[in-house]
């Protein structure tokens, strides 16, 4: 699909290419590893959502033992 890509004439097409062959192994290893950075991500997600929520209403304090209590 890469190679037929290369050769169309659509240059959209051509830079969502070259970008995926930039960074081909770490694609292929995504594909085909057992394991995922799923949930550690899912973690990192809440902990910005609760920061966003908190921001401007209290202190430190406050945010760790939300934080603490969500986890």
């Amino acid at each position: 699909w890469l190679n037929a890509v290369h050769k169309s004439g659509i240059p959209e097409l051509k830079s969502f290419a070259v970008s995926l062959n930039k960074d081909y192994a770490a694609i292929f290893a995504g594909l085909t590893e057992s394991w995922s950075q799923g949930p550690v991500e899912g973690i990192n997600n809440r902990l910005k959502l609760i920061k966003r929520l908190m921001f401007g209403r209290a202190k430190f304090d406050l945010l760790r033992k939300r934080v603490l209590l969500a986890l």
